[in-house]
């Protein structure tokens, strides 16, 4: 039997940690190389998620508008800003493609954005992202689905050496490296779709782009039907390798619900070790298990006395909570913006979809808190300890670089909520 998930029925959201879809889809243009996203709505809703992520990864970001107000969203139905807004584009920058994406406001009015690509005369990809639907994770999601759909040709050979990685998009730059470097030391031409680990992961360029300036190229994703496997990281990515399969019924697909910890990594190196016939993996691979296996023993006793609260998209949740509860810690509350059926799996005590006002009614059930900078003024009036994670944090530098998957990443992971913890009790201690 599933776990309970404790849904809140307010009518609005207080301190709220949800993001929209058309956030999450921007990202995964941005995983696309020489993209420029074109967000179908109202210039404030093109600004904020243009404000958001500059804050967060410290980058320039290259984003439009098609600039729809009300009144142009009845007269014409948007259809006219879209054609004008790809125009205007064009006479500045030769993007190798356009990722259209829509709002609520031309949702809502009915706006037929399939129609209106197919009278563009550009590379053009479109998806439909309203931002009373879903999340972060759906809209990279649907965005990284319409990339495949509308790009990737379809083909009857097969490259056994080609893999295909999809991952969730709570998933930093170079935890998406890291995991292909993992894959690649075992022989495979590893692509991922989208790949933030070459365009957001804080490289210093020659000049400040006007497009996306690394990921996976348009190229790339046309020729990815040839791929001999797929493997998805997170629950959101699986409908994405689904449709993936469709352009050629010899693939393979893998899936993993989330990288984090000794167990999950386990079998992605079994998996890979079976696939390819190696008889071990590559020397660093085993240190770091190693590494990890220490570093659970040695932050065993401060994670066993710490109560947590994790919140976070569910695809982060249910990869940080295993990782704790793995290590000793003990998980009493985990908090998620959208449900999901994977939350059932969550290695918590409480499983709540909500904000962060459901995580101050329950502020005697935890002692340290892991999630994103929103959470920092609650710690701070309640005195927990924090560890900061997910989108956004605009308080620190350095988060493309954020490490917290496979082997390695497990162990900072352990080691910096360990950390953490033992801050807290000295503060505690020193209030007394």
């Amino acid at each position: 039997m599933g776990k309970v998930i404790h849904k809140s029925y307010k009518p609005l959201q207080i301190n709220p940690i949800k993001l929209s879809q058309p956030m999450g889809a921007t990202l995964a243009y941005l995983g696309v190389d020489g993209c420029m996203p074109l967000m179908h709505g109202g210039q404030g809703c093109t600004s904020l998620t243009k404000v958001y992520f500059t804050r967060h990864f410290s980058e320039p970001i290259a984003i439009q508008t098609s600039a729809v107000t009300d009144a142009i969203a009845v007269l014409d139905g948007g259809d006219y800003s879209i054609v004008e807004s790809v125009k205007n584009i064009t006479r500045k920058v030769t993007p190798e493609l356009i990722g259209l994406y829509t709002t609520g406001l031309p949702e809502t009015k009915g706006d037929d954005i399939r129609g209106v690509a197919t009278r563009i005369d550009y590379p053009l990809v479109y998806a439909n992202t309203p931002d009373y639907e879903g999340g972060l994770e759906s809209g990279w999601a649907l965005t990284c689905t319409a990339l495949i759909e509308q790009l990737t040709a379809p083909t009857e050979t097969v490259d056994d050496n080609k893999l295909v990685l999809l991952p969730h998009v709570s998933l930093q730059p170079i935890e998406v490296e890291k995991i292909k470097h993992c894959i690649e030391s075992f022989g495979f031409n590893v692509l991922a779709i989208p790949d933030l680990s070459t365009s957001l992961d804080g490289h210093l360029g020659e000049k400040q782009a006007a497009l996306s300036s690394g990921g996976i190229t348009v190229d790339e994703i046309r020729q990815l039907g040839d791929a001999g496997l797929i493997i998805s990281v997170g629950d959101s990515m699986q409908s994405c390798a689904h449709v993936l399969q469709k352009k050629n019924r010899s693939m393979r697909h893998h899936h993993f619900s989330h990288l984090q910890g000794l167990e999950a990594t386990d079998h992605l190196i079994e998996l890979l070790l079976t696939d390819t016939g190696f008889s071990r993996p590559a020397p660093p691979v085993v240190r770091w298990r190693k590494r990890l296996q220490d570093a659970m023993l040695d932050s065993h006793f401060s994670l066993g006395q710490t109560r947590f609260l994790v919140v976070a998209e569910p695809d982060q949740l249910i990869g940080l909570c295993q990782l704790l509860h793995d290590a000793g810690g003990k998980v009493t509350v985990a908090i998620s913006p959208v449900n999901s059926p994977q939350l059932k799996r969550c290695a918590a005590e409480t499983v709540i979809v909500g904000d962060l006002e459901d995580a101050e009614q329950r502020a005697d059930c935890y002692d340290v808190i892991v999630g994103n900078e929103h959470c920092e003024d609650l710690a701070h009036r309640l005195q927990k300890g924090l560890v900061l994670r997910g989108f956004p944090n605009w308080e620190q530098v350095g988060n493309q670089l954020k490490n917290d998957v496979l082997y390695e990443g497990g162990a900072y992971f352990l080691f910096e909520c360990a950390n953490a913890a033992n801050s807290m009790r000295r503060h505690q201690a020193s209030e007394r």
